[in-house]
């Protein structure tokens, strides 16, 4: 296996081969080119390496890493990506894979990482002497099977009742509902600007999160949005009370799934109306009447309406791989004690203790940007 390390600017000249081998492989939209591309175009800082395995003519491995600290390297990871960008063809041992990429990176790597690998598109590999696995967060999607009214029929009573409640109020005001879904590739740059409106009205503003037209989020989204559009797998739902734009989805498409990227409602709606449960049961009802994906997947951090929605959770997690046996178990012993460290404080202390630090880097906590 030849490895070849070049500045990830270079990724267009390598965009064909990548698009190959993800859909020989993952076949995740998440890491399609038109995906990707944006990404690396909005937040990259100039130290993003792209990473290409080859065994004489075929490509057998590709990713983006970005050194972090002294001999750490792990994948890009915008919060904007809810999957970590990685690709390798089945049947290659992982841990072989990243032995040899330790050894061709620059400078004296002594840890690789992998962020966010899903379970669903690829199966969690066995630790070893030089390679761990660490849980990072469950996550959570809805199967497209069978009748709406046998899925819904199986959510629980509260659920069922509680929307049913909202939508004889929204009727008994005279407030009109529906739901309005864009895919036209001119039409993303407008959604994006209306989802960065009631995003830029709510607590996100405080915080200085919220997507603009203008920032490196809303240009991102525009892009990928519009790429997606013209090959038919983008999808933005909104949803209106009467003339009021409440809530907004921007999803893309593939791999049997239709994806939800952020999700985003006015808060100016009372609070005993839920615009984006109402808008989610109306989708839902239009997916299984189509019956064009198999299922939805909503990629974020698992949340109790989450849990009101669906069953199917499943865990994420991130794959460390060290160069050598003695550095896992290095780290481990330290990350051993200051977790205990951590929960000695909590015991003494438990207002004001700080957090116990993750059992191995690079572990992230942030959640992904479905909301």
């Amino acid at each position: 296996m030849k490895w070849t390390v070049l500045p990830a600017a270079q990724f267009a000249a390598h965009a064909d081969a990548w698009r190959i081998l993800n859909r020989d492989t993952l076949a995740s939209p998440l890491l399609e080119p038109e995906f990707v591309r944006p990404l690396l175009e909005q937040f990259c800082d100039g130290r993003e390496r792209l990473v290409i395995g080859t065994d004489g003519a075929s490509v057998k491995a590709m990713g983006f890493l970005v050194p972090r600290g002294r001999g750490v390297w792990e994948a890009f990871q915008p919060s904007q990506a809810p999957i970590g960008l990685w690709l390798h063809r089945p049947g290659l041992p992982l841990g072989e894979l990243l032995a040899g990429l330790t050894r061709a990176l620059p400078g004296a790597a002594l840890m690789v990482g992998l962020t966010q690998r899903d379970p669903q598109l690829e199966p969690r590999p066995a630790d070893s002497a030089t390679l761990r696995t660490v849980d990072y967060i469950r996550t959570a999607h809805v199967t497209i099977r069978g009748s709406f009214e046998d899925y819904w029929n199986a959510r629980g009573k509260n659920l069922r009742s509680n929307l049913k409640k909202q939508r004889a109020r929204l009727a008994k005001e005279g407030v009109v509902t529906r739901m309005q879904v864009d895919r036209l590739p001119e039409q993303m740059a407008a959604a994006v600007a209306d989802y960065g409106r009631l995003e830029s009205a709510g607590w996100k503003a405080q915080l200085g999160t919220a997507i603009h037209p203008d920032n490196a989020q809303g240009r991102f989204y525009t892009a990928m949005l519009a790429g997606f559009a013209r090959r038919g797998a983008a999808a933005v739902y909104r949803y209106w009370f009467d003339d009021q734009l409440v809530a907004m989805d921007l999803c893309i498409e593939g791999g049997g799934a239709l994806i939800v990227l952020k999700t985003t409602y006015d808060e100016s709606v009372p609070a005993s109306l839920s615009p984006t449960l109402l808008m989610r049961e109306e989708c839902c009802q239009q997916l299984f009447a189509q019956a064009q994906h198999a299922r939805l997947e909503f990629y974020g951090k698992v949340m109790d309406w989450h849990t009101r929605w669906t069953d199917e959770i499943r865990t994420m997690y991130h794959v460390n791989h060290y160069r050598w046996p003695v550095l896992q178990q290095l780290h481990a012993s330290v990350n051993d004690r200051t977790a205990l460290l951590g929960r000695l404080r909590a015991a003494v202390a438990p207002s004001t203790a700080p957090a116990p630090m993750p059992a191995a880097l690079p572990v992230r906590q942030e959640t992904p940007s479905t909301e």
